[in-house]
């Protein structure tokens, strides 16, 4: 798109890393889906296609969807189909472009990620198996961080915490 784009990546963790268990979220927190809601509306969002067939309603509506697949036919009504990461991002129509999984395009996008949108699940699964690439934190500035207190409809306490990168 722009000289000015902005990658952003946005991402549950528990307190070991792991970001899912059998091909779905570790677990369903409301505050956590308002959040991811609110931070990534109105922007492109950048996903493999195993994310995005893991959502019980396909595309997200106020986002532009762009799919990563290897298979050169796939193709989904509301969606921005790509083959690569870099072809994902240069088909974004927003100037801030959000990598929302899965473990893979992380790996593969964290180099480039000015902002990493963090939210941390005060737990462990022990069945998870993704997890999200290690971070060198020595590479990362907190901005900002925002504690939750678990409660009747999130069962479990996190931090949404705002890591930008040291240039």
């Amino acid at each position: 798109m722009s000289e000015k784009q902005s990658i952003h990546a946005i991402v549950a963790i528990d307190e070991n890393g792991a970001i899912g268990r059998q091909g779905g979220l570790l677990c369903h927190l409301p505050v956590d889906m308002r959040h991811f809601k609110q931070v990534t509306m109105g922007h492109s969002i950048v996903m493999g296609r195993k994310t995005f067939e893991s959502f019980p309603r396909r595309p997200l509506p106020g986002r532009q969807n762009i799919v990563i697949t290897r298979n050169a036919r796939w193709q989904h009504e509301g969606v921005t189909v790509a083959h690569s990461l870099a072809e994902a991002i240069q088909a974004a129509q927003t100037p801030d472009v959000f990598i929302i999984g899965g473990a893979q395009v992380y790996e593969q996008a964290l180099p480039l990620v000015d902002v990493l949108h963090l939210t941390v699940i005060h737990a462990r699964w022990a069945s998870a198996d993704v997890f999200f690439p290690p971070l060198k934190m020595d590479e990362w500035e907190e901005v900002e961080r925002e504690h939750h207190a678990s409660d009747s409809r999130n069962a479990y306490e996190l931090d949404f915490i705002t890591l930008k990168r040291r240039r």
